[in-house]
């Protein structure tokens, strides 16, 4: 998340979606990035004081998608997983937006929760996913993790359409 989230377009709009307590939208704020922090329960992100977060209290679990026309220069999504609606998300991302997703992925059930195959990504299914929607994959893992905890995840960061910045060179040879 932290080496991707530059790559948002300055001066739009990120949506932490399911945003929890609010840790990636602080990080999102503090890059100067406009955060709307999406979840069924914003009382944890109401407490941060923060003129570039709006907290936002919705269900993304209604039958009808409740950020249908919405537009946002990037996305993140981490440790949540609803597939009703992740085909949703695409068509919320401006023209040069950034998606950055993490997720549990099959194998988590050796660590623990969660261990429902409702809330596992599937082998690929992150690649899959951007390539139904034309998204082009700028990073892409299906590890397994040590901290926080142990864990499967997979990890996607895609732009839609073209990169308008270069990718930090993260490694020198």
């Amino acid at each position: 998340m932290v080496r991707f989230a530059p790559l948002i377009p300055q001066g739009g709009v990120v949506l932490d979606l399911a945003c929890g307590s609010g840790r990636h939208s602080m990080l999102l704020a503090n890059l100067a990035y406009s955060v709307l922090a999406v979840d069924q329960d914003v009382s944890a992100i109401e407490t941060i004081q923060s003129s570039f977060i709006t907290p936002k209290c919705l269900n993304l679990e209604q039958d009808i998608w409740p950020l249908h026309g919405a537009s946002f220069h990037g996305i993140v999504v981490t440790n949540y997983l609803y597939r009703p609606h992740i085909d949703s998300l695409p068509d919320l991302l401006e023209d040069g937006g950034i998606l950055i997703y993490e997720t549990f992925a099959q194998g988590n059930e050796q660590f623990g929760k969660p261990s429902n195959p409702n809330f596992l990504l599937n082998s690929g299914e992150l690649l899959a996913f951007a390539a139904r929607h034309g998204l082009k994959v700028l990073a892409y893992e299906d590890i397994c993790v040590d901290d926080p905890k142990p864990a499967m995840v997979q990890r996607l960061c895609a732009v839609k359409g073209m990169l308008k910045e270069r990718i930090p060179l993260q490694f020198q040879g």
